[in-house]
């Protein structure tokens, strides 16, 4: 344990403090023994250094003498403490550790038996004075091993007389050894241990010999030193003073048995006053109630008396520490404690406490031990501020009832039977939380921490509750069912939880419980009430969270880190149930990756609306940003199309999303840009609203004739039939008649003359509805001149034939209009181009065709005229087409068509038709077949072009048409048509047309009647086969009735035939037809239809064959007996009928070949038949024989055995210590317990657990098959004998960095007391390690650069001492790899700030003495990001090779990389480690140097100059102030933001102040800088001037100029000015308008200086001033220079510096 009892002061309160290595504390007063060649034993008898080391060796590979000597945990050096063994009987007491206490040897013979004793116990062979001299002798021949006090005793006696921990030994040893983790040191015996005393704190040790000298220090003194580095001796003195000698003498035994390990026992504070501290240890003190304990008591040490109650220590108020361990306290009892508020530690280890149930809890408790008692369970009270709990050596099975110990650092529970449960450590970590740091006195483990985060978050709960701990991957389901099993009598009778969940809950993202409750047999509903918490712990006390009673709970920033609690309350029936609960896992923090939660569409779909999208967003740990809002439209069965420009949450509803479905598209965005995933939400179909028009209007001029248009807006979905009307004014304009309607365009007529329309739009949608009329009137209209529209030819164009014009003609009365008649080949007109007249103009309308007109299209052209004699525009018109002959003859035509012939399958039917039209060309036929007579029928392909058609099969049941286009023979073509005929198309009658019989006439073959059917579709028709015999004799084949007969033995000689009845599929029967016959049948070929063993397939049995012959007579077939070995090889047997089977045959095929041979001596082709696989007879073992056995040589049983191929017998080796016999073996039942199975192979090597042990062997003979005989048992002749002792393979294996581990393979008989030693090679010399005789040896400093080697010498249990073996040299010893962790930065990622890479140490005591000792060196490269995040790449910053980088402006944007390594002084370098920067940050904003520069007069151009930082600047503001001397205000200047201004007068006395802030280029601004001037003053040339005037009391300034007009909106210039007189004295100020010839001196202007008379400048113009007397009397003056401008605006405001706030006169350095 780390940690042990504070030293306490008066003044501070106690603290736990750190250990030495070994857990207990070094005394500075002890010396460490630096050579000793003696040992000297209480009775003076004198061991020598070989003798000590001899027998110190020897013991420490005694395996039962644990209860001797106490190893340390891994990191901690050894405290050795002894454990004498005693006799004696009477007064036993128990010492610190439960233990009984042993009594004092009297003598040292007694001492001496006891070590006798305890050798013979565990080594007989030691205490035999032959083998321990062969031993000694052994050793001595060797290397000296050891010429020192051994380090362990030494150590171990200066630790426990040592009062300071940190003080460091000055001794050989310690340079060597201290590194040393004493895990891997052998540790000291006890018979050596009780040799060495405590030293007096006071008393010296001789520097040839230790001699026991009497303590006079307390007890505690050896096991309670102090921790702190000022500790003086003085005081330990006069603290070992004020304990009584006799308790020392009755400690000194007892604390020889304290187990350093668990005890965790305090140090007594010397510090402390009589008043505060009570010392009584050891004083067999019974009750406290008979002790005087003042209340100021704040250090109680009650240990080593019979304590059984606490009773009367509540008086304690200020108790600190107290220490109850080793009493009879048996719990509970522990009440009284509640009263003592401020104790820190208590110590209530080797007691008998069974329970801490009344262990109250204590707020200020840190430190609390109750080892070694007989606790069962912790269940206790919580201890808010426990930090060590040492709990071991105790009978804890159970976490049941664990506490809440919200800060616990360091839980030990050693030695409990809950060890045995798995991972004890990750269910620790479950229960108390992150501040676990050590369990059982080591580190956390890294994978128990894994498992542990597999767990679920309710894991603790339920261990709490008793829950038993399982595996991780079943904790979620067992955790679960263990609550649902204790909710169960509280759940709402009827249902049953099913589950109990919370998601993952993450920051600002919505996490959901689920809750579900099933219901099996209740006739209610349930309803379901929420609570959330918040907790730091899940065994803490949760604190519910404000207003989260729903389903969901949005973790908010500062919940991340903790567990969420979820209490649901069912309600059935207005009943409240017991809540149920469930814990979710840790809050994490956001991803930083918004997600939209919920998305929806607000608005009345209706065109025209706007509709808004909107987004409940998860932001996860980002900033709210700009997200990114798109619509889409999407038709019905069509995908989505992007509106353009609708990038906005609202959107307007247009026509063309009318019975559209809208999808708004969402995507969230972080401040950060961080892009989460976008969603959507889609609306219903969008609806049209109702139809309206606006902006309705008639377009076009009021003219008659004219065409006018009436438009108007419409909205209100798709337009549908809209009516128009046109109505007239009636000519008193009182009523409107109908002109028009149903057309929006109207053409204006005579009567509309003079009077206005009036257009009305009645807007009507697609579906009818019909909206408000609106309408619109027109001007008056107007006559038009004459017009002709609707102008056309009318009449039969034909030659001799009459045609008229027909025409409209507008623009009043119609009058003598003129028509003249024109001709032209061509159909298109263009003018009168290509036209020939026909005649003259002329009035009539009507012409009559001539002959030259015949072939030619007629054009008429028709000029209107008014009566008055006003022609209009003359119009054309030509005929549609050109003018017929007379006599041209008619189109081609059909007078009669149709179809002869019968309308059955295979005849002809014929088409037939008259043509009339000229002359016949080459006129086109098709033919068609129709379903029915309605139907278009299909193409007939094979029939086009031809008049004849012979039915095919495909057109029965169906109807027949011809059709006929006529064509004549210049082309024409003329009307089809169609003949249909009038029934449909019959099937043939059924007939065979063909019959034969294909095949040869052989016996065996199969023969095929070939037949041709016709008649419709064919049915099942009739086949028969016949034979007929030489004398004409017909038989019918019985059963012969399918298309196929094949011929066998009884055929042979006759005739076949076959018929057949064809059958229609409407069962229509035609005649029957009888084929040719074939034959007569002839023998086939001799052959084997069918082959097959007969008999037994397996060894000794006998096997026959049956054959089936064909092929005529059957002579002498031939049968040949094989076997086959495989598929390549085989040996011929016999040629008999049968085959007898033979061992050989075993596990071979029989192939039998048969040759059919026909009675006349041919043969047949040969058939062949393989039979299986021949069984092998039963196994059986005939003899088995044991040669004689030695330890090491393999054992050949010597055996016969029968029954077929052998397999893989059974063997079993049995070892026995007598012969046995063989029936007991060979009945596996009846074995007794002295035979032990030792191998089950058909070899046995004895090893040396046979030695001097029979060996027997029993074997089940096996076949190849696996089948079983009987089993057979064969004896050792002679027991096994043991081999001489040797070892092999020696080599050094590397156990972990610095630890190595020697090993080797020993042979011969049982392994007794073997020697190791380990040696270090340097520069080829070997050299003994001193004091290295284990076989695990931890490396030190010296052996850096050497090899090691490791010495095994084999000693067998008889003390037969074999061969030193040596390993072959290690590898080169070096240290540990100088390794870098991880590499960090410090520093923030922002341009100008200083990045500074930082390395991360492992957290090992190794790597941490490396990089102190071995360090040699740390180098750093600093690279810079090239390419985008898919295709970077690192450039190095070939100058920044130290630990910090500046980041400079032109690494924005880019990742910053610094790769680090270390080089120890052995020349070796760690692995490159690089941690890589997020993309590098514009810096904020920020001006640095900022000045003015500028000379300081008011005259002067004053420039403000910085230096910027923090990216790329943009437009920065500037805003210059004025500040008056010694007032805190700002006055601003307005217009004055550029890095340049233009002092005035306005400035003199004030000091000019710039602010300047930095605008980055992306909008971010930095902190506002302000630099100032100096008050700025006069210019020296105008101020002296200024003085001058001043000082004369009045000035006349008569180069003044005014506006003439000063309304005049003209710029000023010479024309527009006039001259003025200013005059001001020190009274008053007086424009005057000088007089002229023809006026008198008029005074414009006249005031005082009292307020609110002020002079304003103008900064746009520097030679204007204004002069403000008051609100109504006011003068804008110019002069012709700015200089002349300053010195009057100076002159006036010095004469009304009376009424300033600030004398000018004094800006001025003017005397008033």
């Amino acid at each position: 344990m780390e940690a042990l009892a504070d030293s306490h002061n008066e003044d501070s309160p106690s603290r736990i403090q750190p250990l030495t290595s070994s857990g207990q504390r070094v005394d500075s007063s002890a010396e460490v023994p630096k050579k000793s060649s003696k040992v000297v034993k209480p009775s003076g008898m004198v061991l020598s250094s070989r003798t000590f080391d001899t027998i110190s060796s020897m013991n420490k590979r005694i395996q039962g003498a644990t209860q001797n000597y106490i190893s340390s945990s891994r990191s901690k050096v050894t405290a050795t403490k002894t454990v004498v063994s005693s006799n004696v009987a009477p007064s036993q007491r128990r010492n610190s550790t439960g233990d009984i206490l042993p009594t004092r040897p009297s003598s040292a013979s007694k001492l001496k038996e006891n070590g006798a004793e305890n050798g013979k116990k565990i080594v007989p062979s030691v205490s035999d004075p032959g083998k321990r001299s062969s031993l000694e002798n052994r050793r001595m021949s060797l290397p000296s091993v050891y010429s020192k006090v051994p380090v362990s005793v030494a150590r171990s006696e200066t630790i426990k007389s040592s009062p300071v921990s940190r003080l460091s030994l000055k001794s050989d040893v310690s340079k060597t050894d201290v590194v040393r983790k004493t895990s891997t040191k052998p540790p000291v015996p006890a018979s050596v241990a009780r040799r060495v005393t405590s030293s007096s704190v006071d008393g010296s040790i001789g520097h040839n010999s230790l001699t026991k000298v009497t303590s006079n220090t307390s007890p505690s003194a050896a096991h309670s030193p102090s921790a702190t580095g000022n500790f003086k001796q003085r005081s330990m003195s006069s603290s070992v003073g004020r304990v009584s000698s006799s308790s020392s003498r009755k400690k000194t035994s007892a604390l020889e048995g304290r187990d350093s390990r668990f005890m965790m026992l305090p140090q007594v504070d010397v510090k402390a006053g009589d008043e505060l501290r009570l010392d009584l240890r050891g004083h067999r003190v019974k009750a406290l109630n008979a002790l005087t304990l003042p209340p100021s008591l704040e250090f109680v040490y009650l240990r080593d008396n019979l304590l059984s109650s606490v009773e009367g220590i509540e008086i304690l108020k200020k108790l600190k520490v107290l220490d109850l361990s080793f009493n009879d306290f048996k719990g509970p009892g522990f009440e009284p404690l509640v009263n003592c508020k401020g104790l820190q530690q208590l110590y209530l280890a080797g007691n008998q406490i069974a329970s801490l149930a009344t262990l109250p809890q204590l707020p200020n408790l840190e430190f609390l031990s109750v080892a070694q008692n007989k606790l069962k369970s912790l269940n206790m009270a919580s201890q808010p501020r426990l930090q060590v709990l040492a709990a071991s050596k105790n009978k804890i099975s159970t976490l049941k009832g664990f506490p809440y110990l919200p800060v616990l650092e360091h839980l030990r529970v050693e030695e409990n039977p809950i060890l045995e449960m798995p991972h004890l450590e990750a269910a620790s970590i479950l229960l108390i939380g992150p501040t676990l740091k050590k369990f059982n006195d080591r580190d956390l483990s890294l994978e128990e921490i894994e498992v542990a985060k597999r767990y679920p978050a309710r894991t603790a709960l339920c261990i709490r509750d008793g829950w038993e701990f399982c595996h991780p991957e079943l904790a979620d389901v067992s955790t679960f069912s263990f609550l649902v099993d204790k909710w169960k009598d509280s759940i709402p009778p009827g249902y049953i939880l099913k589950q109990a969940s919370i998601d993952q809950p993450f920051e600002e993202d919505i996490c959901h419980c689920h809750f579900k409750y099933a219901n099996i047999s209740s006739d209610f509903e349930l309803a379901l009430k929420y609570q959330w918490f918040i907790g730091e712990r899940t065994l803490s006390n949760f604190e519910p969270i404000a207003d989260a009673v729903d389903e969901v709970y949005w973790p908010k920033h500062h919940d991340v880190g903790k567990y969420l609690k979820v209490e649901c309350t069912p309600i059935m029936n207005g009943v409240q149930y017991p809540s149920v609960f469930e814990i979710s896992s840790l809050v994490s923090p956001g991803t930083g990756y918004p997600k939209v939660l919920n998305l929806s569409v607000h608005g009345e779909l209706v065109e025209g609306n706007v509709i808004r999208g909107s987004a409940e967003i998860a932001w996860c740990g980002g900033t709210p940003g700009k997200c990114v809002a798109s619509w889409l439209r999407r038709r019905w069965n069509s995908s989505p199309v992007v509106i353009v420009g609708a990038e906005d949450e609202y959107y307007k509803l247009t026509v063309d999303d009318i019975d559209s479905i809208l999808v708004f598209m969402y995507t969230p965005v972080t401040e950060e840009g961080v892009k989460g995933e976008p969603q959507y939400a889609m609306t219903d179909f969008i609806k049209a609203a109702a139809p309206s028009v606006k902006n309705v209007q008639a377009i076009g001029d009021a003219v008659e004739g004219n065409i006018i248009k009436g438009v108007g807006e419409y909205f209100g979905g798709k337009e549908g039939p809209s009516k128009f009307k046109w109505l007239r004014e009636s000519r008193d304009s009182s009523i409107r008649e109908l002109a028009s309607s149903g057309t929006n365009e109207y053409i204006v007529t005579k009567e509309d003359i003079g009077r206005r329309l009036l257009f009305v739009y009645i807007p009507i949608n697609f579906e009818g509805q019909e909206g408000t009329s609106v309408s619109s009137i027109t001007e008056v209209v107007k006559q038009a001149p004459p017009r002709v529209t609707n102008l056309k030819i009318v009449g039969d164009l034909r030659e001799g034939n009459k045609v008229t014009v027909s025409a409209s003609v507008t623009g009043g009365t119609e009058g003598s209009s003129r028509v003249q008649w024109f001709k032209t080949t061509s159909p298109k007109l263009e003018g009168e181009n290509g036209l020939e007249p026909l005649g003259a103009s002329k009035i009539p309308k009507a012409f009559r065709i001539s002959l030259s007109a015949a072939g030619h299209y007629l054009v008429v052209k028709f000029t209107p005229m008014s009566p008055d004699g006003e022609a209009g525009e003359p119009a054309y018109a030509i005929s549609q087409k050109v003018v017929e002959s007379k006599f041209h003859a008619l189109p081609p035509s059909l007078n009669f068509l149709s179809l002869t012939g019968n309308f059955s399958e295979g005849e002809i039917v014929t088409a037939s038709y008259g043509y009339i039209g000229g002359h016949e060309g080459k006129s086109i036929y098709s033919w068609y077949l129709h379903e029915n007579e309605t139907t278009n029928g299909s193409l007939i392909p094979e029939a086009s072009g031809q008049l004849q058609y012979r039915i095919a099969k495909n057109a029965i049941g169906k109807f027949i048409s011809f059709k006929c286009t006529p064509v004549r023979d210049d082309g024409i073509i003329g009307e089809p048509r169609t003949f249909l005929g009038q029934e449909r198309v019959q099937p043939g009658s059924p007939q065979v047309l063909s019959l034969k019989i294909s095949g040869e006439a052989i016996e065996g073959t199969t023969l095929v009647a070939e037949k041709k059917y016709w008649g419709g579709e064919e049915g099942d028709s009739v086949i028969q086969w016949f034979l007929t015999s030489p004398d004409g004799m017909k038989n019918v084949i019985e059963g012969a009735t399918t298309s196929s007969y094949t011929l066998t033995v009884r055929d042979i000689g006759l005739l076949v035939s076959v018929s057949c009845e064809p059958v229609r599929i409407d069962l229509a029967h035609g005649p029957i037809v009888t084929s040719e016959y074939v034959g007569p049948v002839i023998p086939g070929p001799p052959s084997c239809r069918s082959l097959e063993f007969v008999g037994s397939m397996i060894e000794g049995g006998c096997i026959r064959f049956i054959a089936e012959y064909t092929g005529g007579e059957r002579g002498n077939c031939i049968h040949e007996w094989f076997r086959l070995k495989n598929t390549s090889m085989k040996d011929k047997l016999v040629v008999d009928d049968y085959l007898d089977l033979s061992i050989a045959d075993v596990g071979a095929r029989i192939e039998l070949v048969y040759t059919p041979v026909r009675a006349d001596g041919q043969m047949g082709s040969p058939r062949s038949i393989i039979s299986d696989i021949i069984v092998p007879a039963d196994p059986k073992g005939i003899e088995l024989v044991l040669p004689s056995c030695c330890e090491d040589k393999e054992v050949i049983p010597q055996k016969s055995y029968y029954g077929g191929i052998e397999g893989t017998g059974k063997y079993i080796w049995y070892r026995t210590k007598e012969k046995m016999d063989k029936s007991e073996l060979v009945n596996k039942a009846a074995i007794s317990d002295g035979a032990l199975v030792v191998g089950e192979a058909l070899t046995y090597t004895p090893s040396v657990e046979d030695v001097d042990s029979y060996l027997a062997v029993y074997w089940v003979p096996t076949r190849a098959d696996g089948k079983l005989g009987d089993p057979v048992v064969a004896f050792s002749s002679h027991p096994v004998m043991a081999a001489h002792p040797s070892v092999s393979e020696v080599c050094i294996k590397k156990l972990s960095l610095g630890v190595y581990a020697g090993e080797g393979k020993y042979y011969g008989g049982y392994q007794g007391s073997s020697l190791y030693s380990w040696y270090r090679e340097t520069k080829g010399d070997i050299i003994l390690i001193n004091g290295a005789n284990s076989t695990t040896y931890e490396v030190t400093d010296s052996d850096y650069t050497c090899r090691l080697l490791f010495g095994y010498t084999p000693v067998r249990s008889d003390a037969l001492v074999g061969e030193l073996k040596l390993s072959e040299p290690s590898d080169i010893i070096l240290p540990e790899e100088p390794k870098i962790e991880a590499l960090c930065f410090r520093g923030k990622e922002v341009e100008g700030e200083i990045l500074t890479a930082v390395e991360v140490i492992p957290k090992s005591d190794i790597q941490h003495h490396i990089w102190n000792k071995y360090k040699k060196e740390i180098k750093y490269q600093w690279f810079y990001s090239n390419g985008d995040r898919e295709q970077r790449s690192f450039e190095p910053l070939v100058s920044q090779v130290s630990c910090s980088y500046k980041v400079q402006f032109e690494d924005i944007g880019r990742s910053l990389k610094c790769e680090c390594t270390i080089t120890d002084v052995f020349g070796r370098t760690s692995n490159t480690v690089s941690a890589q920067t997020s993309s590098i940050s514009p810096g904020i904003p920020k001006i640095d140097k900022l000045e003015i520069e500028g000379r300081g007069y008011h005259t002067n151009l004053y420039a403000v100059r910085g230096i910027y930082s923090g990216g790329k600047e943009a437009k920065s503001r500037i805003q210059w102030l004025r500040s008056m001397v010694g007032s805190p205000d700002l006055i601003s200047i307005p217009g004055e933001t550029g890095r340049m201004y233009e002092a005035n007068v306005d400035d003199v006395g004030y000091r000019l102040v710039a602010v300047y802030t930095p605008v980055r280029e992306d909008g971010v601004e930095g902190q506002p800088v302000s630099a100032s001037t100096d008050p700025i003053s006069v210019e020296p040339d105008i101020y002296k001037e200024v003085k001058q005037k001043l000082e004369l009391g009045s000035v006349k300034f008569e180069q003044v100029l005014c506006e003439k007009d000063r309304s005049a909106k003209e710029a000023p210039g010479a024309g527009n000015l006039e001259r003025r007189i200013l005059e001001v004295n020190r009274k008053r100020v007086k424009v005057v308008k000088p007089g002229s010839k023809t006026s008198f001196p008029n005074t414009e202007i006249r005031g005082t200086y009292a307020p609110p008379f002020h002079v304003e400048l103008y900064r746009n113009d520097p030679h204007r001033f204004k002069i403000v007397v008051d609100s109504d009397n006011e003068m804008d003056l110019m002069v012709q220079t700015k200089h002349l401008c300053d010195i009057i605006v100076l002159v006036i405001r010095g004469f009304a510096q009376r009424f300033n706030s600030t004398s000018l006169n004094s800006l001025l350095k003017i005397e008033t």
